[in-house]
């Protein structure tokens, strides 16, 4: 969680790839986990950068243990990427 910065009721971390491919790669790959944790981000790709933004709408838009399970779940998944 060290590279997630909490900001406006939210969770924040800029993720960075060697390609845009690597980057795609990343967000099909948490596409599936995501699902499965039916907790989805707001993010967004441009290039080799994903940025990711969590917080729980149901929950009045704050941040909670769901987002931080998401937070650890893409950390995971960029280390194995890169």
């Amino acid at each position: 969680m060290e590279n997630w910065i909490e900001t406006d009721n939210k969770l924040y971390r800029k993720f960075k790839f060697d390609s845009f491919s690597r980057a795609i790669l990343f967000m099909s790959t948490a596409a599936e986990k995501i699902d499965a944790l039916d907790h989805h981000p707001e993010w967004k790709n441009v290039y080799n950068r994903v940025e990711v933004w969590l917080c729980t709408h149901s929950e009045g838009n704050v941040i909670t243990k769901k987002d931080r399970e998401l937070a650890a779940i893409l950390d995971k998944i960029y280390e194995e990427l890169t």
